[in-house]
Formats: structure tokens, sequence, C-alpha cells
């Protein structure tokens, strides 16, 4: 037989896209159009629908950069159509190759009923099945003219980020606003097609199969009439029949396909338009269930839950019913799909505690599963707060994103600091916008590195971003590879049935310890340093007000303000979110969370302020409030009273120019350019700065990444690099025992100061940088003497080891990577820690010298300036603290961490305040102290093992206790936890390394 394969499959494509897709609506009328502009904000549902409209016409140009038009569409059902299939084709100038990036539209009826979402691949809205002719149509579409942010071209900057800067243009054209006849059995022919086409173009040439299809399809072309497409579908789809029966093979791959819209919760839109894209998307998908009985659609994100309730009752209703019937399923059980880098311990404990109190509270629902597609990189202390918080699995997609090393495995477990272990998945489709193509279902099957011990895989299915969901069509595809020969299996699923059966069958999958690395989008780390800043302070300010609040209500009767701190936390976590934190999102989003942050400030220090007012009482007393998990000068951990002082620090010029600063502890030399040459460990007689080289140094790189230029920072920027050393001011502090200095470059100015406390062994150094460059990546490096093959980085409840080499592959994709509050290197007897409030991103390199001796530097990231999303990213003003610490050992990097991020607070009042709790070991770190979430007044008091090693310790509660619990993250007793014993307020616990633990303490 002569091979025309290419031949039919030219010819299928364009009978496709010229003949039979374009007579699926064989009829159709034009509808009336009329529409108002709403000025501003969007305005209610009812405001909407009761505007006054003005005639427009199809080809008219509409929508401002985030303006909002409602269109009223009316029209009459011709009589000639009764007993057919009708809908409304409303195409509002959509691009169908950029679902979620686009305007978008939610139908109502007349009475305020949502009916669905109008997105680029998502244009119908059903009239009848069948109509009635005669029948009036009466349909008002509220669409949103968000304008393509990133388009063809993408990562070029542009204004349209920003309503303040977007302006007015009208960003459409409407296209197409008609009422039509839908061919269904065309529809399904289509579907067949499409299906058998991409099929077989993924089975290997030479497979029988591939020819059985291509076959039955030249047979059902033969058997379409070009001019009468509708009256000869029906005999070409029968030709079909045979080969959409065919069975798959017993051993064929099994995909569950779980109806998914992955939804950013700010990105190339501010948090306003997301509110609007959820309720589009559970209206579609709501619709599409009534529709599709087999079909199970998973929505994530406890955040965006609340804000149909809150903002779409109309939709919520609809969603409450399907979730009743177990087809709209709450997944992931967090407050919102967050980075997992950056948030602190608490922080992203919290994500959990709110985001699964959702569930139940609204459902009586819990998730098994973690569910994060998106998140740019997973932090190694996650398994632990994933299982604490009472689930066992975790699904992710983007590590197949990574840029050098493939990861070996999409089904594992993965064990995190302490030794916990998570059935993870990655579903090896590689994609959480799954639309049910071929070549994606032939991608899952090629791709699982688990064959032979595994065929599960999961396939999150549908348009995100407000593309709409899942379609109709792809639920049309889905259910024709149910069983088809020469494809995986493909059944709709949940999530909790999926992670059962693919546990079931592989038990025991190998096992990834540490975390999970992205080896793409480093720079998260440090884009929008300000939206970082503000989140760390917020978490630190959520800890302080949370402590002396239930200090203050247990001694003083102070009104806890359980709403207040619920509304703030939940603030605090949305703005962790992955494009809102790691610094991705337009110029709108970081405007709004910088003023966020700052009423988050103003809120909580008010909250402190009152509960310390409370504590301290009437008195001329000089209080110094506590709130670090460790004492400091004097005053315990969580207490207040008067400050113990201890030591001096002198500064005495140099000849050359320079100064040299000394406590006692600690002898800082500083040259005359500014630059620390030398930073003397006086107990131990160690120099910490590298022979030759100085510290406290200001690098700065030419930055412009290959592409996601807020996103990522390419290995090459090492390759050029300005040292700042020019200095226009080198001179003492106001003060007299700090050296200030002032560095000028480009169009930026930085200030610094540098300082010794007294009594402690610390270098600090506050940085100021009013910055004004574009494309350029800012580091302040500290050249250190010690000779070290790893470093300790803290991450959530504790801290894990990266290696300073680049042995493999994998060691070197890690030139860009996280830390929280400090990094900490070891030589046997002796470390260093650099300490910080507010930066993430780091680097640490090792060089060895001619002397010998080994020099490690460890760099840490101020500030970027890529121009998009944001083409203002980060210019301004920005202020760093760091410290220097000598001779530190891993707990005293704990101690410095928490120290410079929780800064004294000095109060006038009666005399001490005593702990609510004091833990007797310097390891063991109380995390939280608050009441409980219920209302009951018990303590709840959250503590986790942080130097690595194992721990025991008393914890003493300053108030009559009655019982004690074990608790989850949400309060909830262990069942499998015997409690410990109480002896007169004192409670004796034991802790492997890194253990987390809640107690829960019963007032008397």
């Amino acid at each position: 037989m002569h091979d025309d394969r290419t031949l039919v499959e030219a010819r299928l494509r364009r009978v496709l896209d010229e003949r039979i897709r374009p007579a699926v609506y064989p009829e159709s009328v034009p509808l009336e159009v009329a529409v108002w502009h709403a000025p501003g904000k969007p305005v209610p549902v009812a405001e909407g629908l009761a505007a006054d409209v003005e005639p427009v016409t199809v080809g008219s140009r509409w929508g401002a950069p985030w303006g909002t038009s409602w269109f009223r569409v009316t029209g009459t059902v011709p009589e000639a159509w009764a007993g057919r299939t009708v809908e409304a084709v409303l195409d509002l100038g959509f691009d169908e190759n950029m679902p979620g990036f686009q305007c978008e539209g939610l139908v109502y009826r007349p009475d305020g009923t949502p009916v669905k979402g109008l997105n680029p691949r998502n244009q119908w809205v059903r009239i009848g099945a069948p109509v009635q002719g005669g029948e009036e149509v009466r349909l008002h579409v509220e669409a949103a003219s968000n304008p393509v942010v990133m388009d063809y071209r993408p990562f070029t900057p542009t204004p349209l980020g920003d309503l303040e800067t977007a302006g007015s243009d009208p960003q459409y054209t409407l296209t197409r606003m008609d009422l039509a006849v839908l061919d269904e059995t065309v529809w399904h022919l289509v579907t067949d097609l499409e299906v058998l086409g991409e099929l077989m173009a993924e089975l290997p040439v030479d497979a029988p199969r591939r020819w059985e299809i291509l076959r039955a399809v030249e047979r059902a072309l033969d058997a379409v009439d070009l001019q009468d497409v509708g009256g000869t579908a029906e005999q070409a789809r029968s030709r079909l029949t045979d080969v959409l029966a065919a069975p798959a093979v017993p051993s064929a791959h099994r995909i569950s396909a779980v109806g998914h819209a992955h939804i950013d919760s700010a990105w190339l839109w501010p948090l306003r338009e997301t509110v609007r894209k959820v309720a589009r998307t559970a209206a579609n998908m709501t619709a599409l269930l009534d529709d599709e009985p087999d079909f199970v659609f998973a929505m994530s994100q406890a955040q965006q839950w609340a804000w149909v309730k809150e903002h779409r009752p109309e939709v919520w209703a609809r969603v409450k019913k399907a979730v009743a019937e177990g087809r709209f399923v709450p997944a992931g059980g967090m407050w919102v799909e967050s980075d997992t880098n950056m948030p602190g311990s608490e922080a992203m404990a919290r994500q959990f505690v709110h985001g699964k109190r959702f569930f139940l509270d609204e459902f009586g629902v819990e998730n098994d599963e973690a569910w994060l597609p998106d998140t740019f990189g997973f932090a190694a202390g996650l398994p632990q707060i994933i299982k604490a918080a009472g689930s066992r699995y975790l699904l992710t997609q983007k590590i197949s994103w990574s840029r050098t090393n493939r990861f070996p495995h999409h089904t594992f477990r993965w064990e995190g600091i302490d030794g916990t272990r998570i059935f993870t998945h990655f579903p090896p489709v590689d994609t959480y916008n799954c639309s049910m193509r071929g070549a994606e279902i032939a991608h899952a099957v090629r791709n699982f590195k688990d064959k032979g011990a595994a065929r599960h895989s999961l396939a999150p299915t549908g348009w995100g971003d407000g593309g709409g969901g899942t379609t109709r069509e792809m639920v049309a595809k889905a259910a024709r590879l149910r069983d088809l020969e020469g494809s995986a299996t493909v059944t709709w699923e949940t999530p909790s049935a999926f992670f059962a059966k693919a546990e079931a069958e592989n038990p025991e999958p190998p096992v990834w310890v540490g975390e999970l690395y992205l080896e793409l989008h480093r720079a998260t780390l440090t884009s929008q340093a300000g939206t970082k800043q503000g989140n760390r302070r917020s978490e630190h300010l959520l800890r302080e007000a949370e402590l002396w609040a239930a200090t203050a209500a247990v001694r003083t009767g102070f009104p806890y303000p359980y709403a207040d701190l619920d509304r703030i936390w939940k603030t605090v976590l949305l703005h962790q979110f992955h494009d809102i934190l790691p610094g991705s999102s337009i110029a709108w989003v970081h405007r709004e969370a910088r003023a966020t942050y700052a009423r988050v400030a103003d809120e909580l220090g008010g909250i402190i302020d009152a509960a310390q007012r409370a504590l301290a009482g009437e008195g001329s007393v000089p209080l110094l409030f506590n709130a670090a998990p460790h004492t400091r000068s004097g005053v315990p951990a969580g207490g207040a009273r008067p400050a113990e002082m201890s030591g001096r620090t002198t500064r005495a010029e140099r000849p050359d120019g320079g100064h040299v600063l000394d406590n006692g502890l600690l002898r800082v030399g500083v040259d005359a350019r500014g630059l620390v040459d030398s930073a003397l460990d006086l107990a131990a007689g160690r120099e910490t700065i590298a022979p030759g080289r100085t510290g406290n140094l200001l690098q700065l790189h030419q930055d412009l990444p290959n592409m996601w230029d807020a996103w990522d920072v390419d290995e090459f920027y090492r390759n050029t690099v300005t040292d700042l050393t020019d200095a226009d001011e080198v001179t003492p502090g106001d003060d007299g025992v700090t050296v200030r200095i002032v560095r000028t470059f480009g169009a930026s100015r930085v200030t610094q100061v540098l300082s010794l406390p007294p009594g402690e062994k610390r270098l600090v150094v506050d940085t100021e940088v009013d910055w004004h460059e574009t494309e350029k990546f800012l580091k302040l490096a500290f050249p250190l003497d010690l000779h070290t093959d790893r470093y300790a980085s803290e991450t959530q409840f504790g801290h894990f080891f990266r290696p300073t080499h680049t042995n493999t592959s994998w060691e070197a994709a890690k030139f860009e990577a996280c830390n929280h509050r400090f990094v900490h290197l070891q030589e046997p007897d002796w470390g260093v820690a650099v300490v910080n409030d507010g930066t993430y991103g780091h680097d640490v390199t090792r060089a060895v010298r001619g002397d010998g001796g080994t020099t490690t530097t460890v760099r840490v990231s101020l500030l970027r300036a890529p121009r998009f999303p944001d083409p203002e990213t980060d210019q301004g003003v920005h202020r760093f603290r760091h410290a220097l610490v000598p001779g530190a050992s891993i707990g005293d990097a704990v101690r410095e961490g928490w120290r410079v991020n929780l800064p004294e607070r000095r109060l006038h009042g009666a005399g001490e305040v005593a702990p609510l709790v004091t833990v007797d070991r310097d390891s063991v770190v109380v995390t939280a102290v608050k009441l409980a979430d219920d209302g009951s007044g018990d303590v709840v008091v959250r503590f986790h093992e942080a130097h690595g090693a194992r721990a025991r310790a008393t914890l003493t509660a300053g108030f009559p206790v009655a019982g004690v619990e074990v608790t989850d993250l949400l309060e909830r007793p262990l069942a499998d936890t015997a409690p410990p014993a109480v002896d007169d307020g004192r409670i004796t616990v034991r802790l492997r390394p890194f253990e987390l633990m809640t107690l829960r303490l019963k007032r008397a």
C-alpha cells in the first residue's frame, strides 16, 4: 500500500478548520446590543443591571484598561428554529490563544441570577435545548476590559500594569453578538475527529493502531458532504464508531482528571479583579457540573472561596449545593497557594490553619492534600507543617520547570528536616492547565518516571487565571479517552481518590530528602523588596500582638482581639500568595501591598501598645518588653523588666583615615573607603574577614535574564560586577561610636551606619538605598576566613544545609537560594552568622587562596530593578538591617536572627511583667503564645527544637493549669499522643531534632 499518511492528516486539518468547525453553528441572527461603561470601580450587580444603556454595534471599540462595561443583549428566537438547540455566541473581542489574560465576562439573567462566564475558549450561553420559536432573549454581561499585560512579545515593559498609568484607550473590539443554532451532531463529530487525530499523531508511525485510525478518519471525511456538513455528520460519525470503541490495553497508564482552574490570587491583575475571576469561573463550573454527570471540579485557596461567599452570594449558593453533592471539591487546605520559601514558621502554619478551618466550618470537609501546582519551590521544613495540619499529601507541577536537572520521580515520599515524610505527586502531564489534547496525554505517559512501580497520575484540567476552568470540549474528549486503545485511560476523580489509589499501588515509593529547589525563578527572593519587608515585619508584629494580648488577657482581663487578629492574619497570608510575596505581580498589586502592610503595622502596633500598657500599669519604672524567645538585656523571653546594661563601645580613628570600633568582645576595622577589613573575635583571637579582602562590600551586577524578568536571575549575571568602593563620606556617626558611610553610583545613593552594640558580639550594618537603577542587581558581600563545605540556612521551624561547592549540576544550580533570618557557617570550633531583618536571597561561594586558606563569601541580595511586569520595580528608598556575628554557634545564629527582627519596646509602668510561659532550654524556641481560636480562653503554645539536636525541656506556665493537650496546628488534640504530665505548672517535653509541638493549656 502506498504511504498516503501525510496526505490524509493534512486533509483532516483543513476540513476540520474550514468546513466542519464552522458548521457547528450553521445558522445565526444578530442580537441587539447596548452598553453602559461603569465609571471607576466595578459596581454591584443590581446597579449594573439597572444602568441606562446606549446602543452599540459589533465592530465597536470598547473597554478602557481595567474598566467594566455592562452589555445588554436582546433578541427573539426565529420561529423556524423551534425544537432545535440554540445558544448565544458572545465574542467580546477575544483572542482564543489567551484564555485568562484578556477581557472576561459574567452573564446574568435580568433578575440578577448568574448564568456562566465568558472567556476566550468559552463564548457560548445556552438559550434552550430544545428552544421555542418566538422566545424572547435578554441577557446582561458584566465585562471586564482587563488589558493584555503579557502579549506575544512577553516581558516588554508596559504602563498597563497600574490603573494610574494605563491610560483610557479602548482595548477591545466587539466581535460577535449572535443567536445561533448549535448542531450537536457536528459538534460531536468535531470532538471525535480531534481526539482521533491527536491520538494518531502521538502513535508510532509503524503502529497498526495508527493506521487503523487513519483509515477510519479517511472514511469519515469521505462521508462528509462539504456543502452539507450537518446533513452528513451522523454518517461520518458512524464510520468512527469502531475505532472509538476499541478498549485500552490492560497495562495502559491511568490518568485521574481533576477539573481545575489555577487562579493566581493576583498577578497581571490586581486583587480586586481576582474576586471577579473566581466568581466567573465558579459560575462556569457549577453550570458544567449540571450538564456533565461524570465531571468533578476542585478549587483551592480558601481565600478565593471566601471572596465568592462575600461578593457573589448567588454563585455561592450554587457552589454550596455542588460541594454537598461531592463534585465541587475544596482542595489544598491553605488560605492561598502561597510561596513556601519565604513565609516564616508561624505564617506557613497559619496558611493551613485558616485554610483548613474555612473548609471545615463551611462544609465539614477536611483536606488531606496540600495543593500547590504553581509555587516556586518548596522549603525543607514544609513536610512537618503539612503533617501537623492533619494532611498527608502534596501535589505540585512546578518543579518540571527546572532548567538544569530533571527531577527523578513523579511519585515519591518527601522527607523534611525533622524526618517527616509526605506522599508527593508531580503530574507528569507537566501542566496545571491540561486541555485533554492528545499530545498532553501522550506526554504524561512517556514522561511518567515511575513505570513498573506505579501507573496512576493526575491531570489538573482546565483553563486558569480567569480562562473559565474546564470546558465542555475537555469533558467530551475525556469521555472518549475513558477507555480508548492507544491512549492512557482518563477518569474524572477527586484529588483524595487519586491519592488513595496512588498510595495503595505504590506504598513504598522513592524518598527525596531536603528542599524541593526550583531551578528557575530565583530572583523572586529579591524582587519588590518593600513587599518582602512588609511581610517579614507583619509576621513579627503578629507574634508580638498575640503574645502580649494573651499575656494581658490572662493577667488583667484584657479583651483578646480574636476577630481583629483573625482578619489581619488572613490579610498577611493573602499577600504571601506566590506572585505577591515573590514580587512577580504588576505595579498595582505591589503599590496596594505596601499600603496594606502600613495599615497592618499601625493596627498591630495599636494592639501591642494597648496590651503592654495593660500589663505595665501606672508607674515610672522603665520597662523593656522582650518579645523574642530568648532572654535579652536580662529581660526574660515574653516578659518585661528594667534592662540590664553592660559594656561600652568605643570608636577610634586610624592613621589611614579609617576607624576602629571596639566593645571588648569584637574589634572591627573600617578602612577609609568604609569597607570592613577586620572583624576580630577577641575571646577566640580569631579574624573573621579573609586576608586581603573586605566586608560590607556592595557589588553591582548587570541583570537582564533571558526571560521572566521579575522572576529570574540567570547565572551569567556574575560575569560582570562592579565593586562599589568609592565613598563620598566616611565619618563618625552622630553618637560618636558608629561609622557613617555615603556612596553614590549611577543615579542612586547608599547611606550606611556600622555599629557595635555594647555587650554584644555583632557588627550591625544599617543600609539605606535610594535606588534608581534599572536592570541591575545589588549585593552586600562578606568574604570570611572560614573553611566549610556546607552552610545552614534558616527555614520554617529549623534550618537545613546547602553545600558551598558545585561538585554536581544539582549543587551548581543553587547559585541563588533562600534563607529566613540567618545563614550560618561553621568550622568545628568556630562559626559565623549573617542575620537580616527582611531579605531572603543570598549566595555562598568558596575559593582557595594562595596561602592555602579558604575564603567563603556570603553575599546578601538587596535589590533588583527588572522592568516587567512593573517597570518601576523597587525605585525609591529602602532600608535594611544586617548583622555579622563572629564566633557564632548555630544557637547564636538563631538568637541573633530573632533579635534583629524583634526590636526592643520600652514603656514606663508599675513594675516587672512575668512571662506567661517560660522554657528552660535555649534550643527550644517558642514561635507562638496565644489564646485558643475557639474563644475558650485556653492558652496555646507552639515551639520547636531549633538547633538540630534532641532536647529535653521544661515549659513552665505563669498561671494555674488544669490540664494540657498536645494538638495539631488547628488546636485539636492528637488522638495518638499522650499528654505530658503537669506538675505545678511545669510540663516536661522531649523533642527530636527540629520537632514541632503545639500544647494547649487549660486554665484552672
